[in-house]
């Protein structure tokens, strides 16, 4: 309960600090700057007059809005970070907590993708954010996008099921690497040399963690890949599909991820009975009469875990809103740290010195990777 009580605090806070986001203040049709999400990729789609939208395939989000040098601008933006990396680490956390207790992870990642539902739709119900307007085309249009989009987050929730939170992380970290294979298989992008030198550090750091991690497993590893695939290849479907093009209406940054995650719930549920089957309403009551958890327990365990996940993303938004691009490209590297020294901390998960080494390693060749990339966009 009291997990529970902070949990509604801090979402409230998330949301009072963050009206803007919940009413879009401009037409559609307006051309803009760029807006990327944490767990999303490139969407390239005309928004609002403030942000012009991109999610990028390393899974950071950048934008640029004016804003404030004061003192209460600066508490603002650290009030958002400090959301950002909590609400992350909540939902790492409870999400492995709920895999522990329940070995679903198909109906368990349907579960968070599905609560980002309860979410936006009282927002567009009660006019306290602008409802998108889409047809058929539209949907069409976004549907690669949510499969992938789908693709990102089950293989994310089998890899922290199947290994420690901490290795998922450490394997997510190489999605450079996928990403420019992608860009130059399917888009023919060729990047500068110094772009291609930061993933060796990338590629090397996750080699050592993983032949040195304690809790390796090939399925961690496999999925962690998927959703480094299904995030790649979300971004380059999006620069195909929807460079120049008009979406709908209202579909700024916050609606398309709305969209998208309305969509993949629905792409998983199928999914999750053919995989699944229902065996999860077994597992759920057995659980509760071994004694670990209370019908209430588990079922408030769930739904923090979905929460979690979207509030990091919707916090995100604003925190990456208000800063220039070096300035997310270390706060998306702290993050990924914070989050691994967090698992570790909770769960005790043991870290050999070799996996230590490996991972940061990478992580340091990922924040070099967004660095040259940065450079090369001026």
């Amino acid at each position: 309960m009291l997990a529970m009580k902070k949990f509604v605090l801090l979402a409230i806070a998330a949301s009072s600090a963050s009206a803007f986001a919940f009413s879009p203040r401009a037409s559609v049709n307006s051309a803009a700057k760029t807006l990327s999400v944490p767990a999303v990729t490139q969407f390239p789609a005309k928004t609002s007059s403030s942000t012009s939208m991109a999610l990028s395939a390393t899974g950071g989000a950048v934008a640029e809005e004016e804003s404030g040098s004061d003192l209460g601008e600066t508490l603002k933006v650290g009030s958002y970070f400090a959301l950002w990396y909590l609400f992350n680490i909540g939902y790492n956390i409870y999400n492995k907590q709920a895999l522990n207790a329940l070995a679903f992870p198909w109906t368990i990642a349907t579960i968070q993708m599905a609560t980002g539902i309860l979410y936006f739709a009282p927002l567009w119900a009660l006019g306290l954010r602008k409802a998108p307007k889409l047809s058929m085309a539209d949907l069409k249009t976004l549907l690669p996008i949510a499969l992938c989009h789908t693709g990102v987050h089950v293989g994310a929730v089998i890899a922290l099921g199947a290994g420690a939170v901490s290795f998922a992380h450490i394997v997510k970290a190489s999605e450079p690497v996928v990403t420019c294979a992608a860009n130059a298989a399917l888009l023919g992008e060729v990047l500068p040399l110094k772009v291609y030198a930061t993933l060796l550090p990338i590629i090397g750091g996750v080699a050592i963690a993983s032949m040195k991690e304690l809790s390796f497993t090939f399925l961690a590893l496999a999925s962690a890949m998927l959703s480094n695939v299904s995030s790649s290849l979300r971004g380059v479907l999006s620069k195909k599909t929807m460079s120049g093009k008009q979406i709908g209406e209202n579909l700024d940054a916050q609606n398309l991820y709305a969209v998208l995650t309305a969509m993949s719930t629905l792409i998983l549920i199928p999914m999750m009975l053919a995989v699944e089957g229902t065996g999860f309403i077994p597992a759920f009551k057995a659980a509760v009469e071994a004694g670990s958890f209370t019908n209430k327990s588990l079922s408030t365990l769930l739904l923090l875990g979905g929460a979690t996940y979207y509030l990091y993303n919707e916090v995100a938004f604003l925190a990456l809103g208000k800063v220039n691009p070096v300035t997310h490209a270390v706060g998306n590297t702290i993050k990924r740290v914070v989050i691994i020294v967090a698992s570790v901390v909770a769960f005790k998960t043991p870290m050999s010195t070799g996996s230590i080494i490996g991972s940061s390693i990478a992580i340091f060749g990922t924040l070099l990777y967004s660095l040259a990339m940065n450079s090369v966009k001026k």
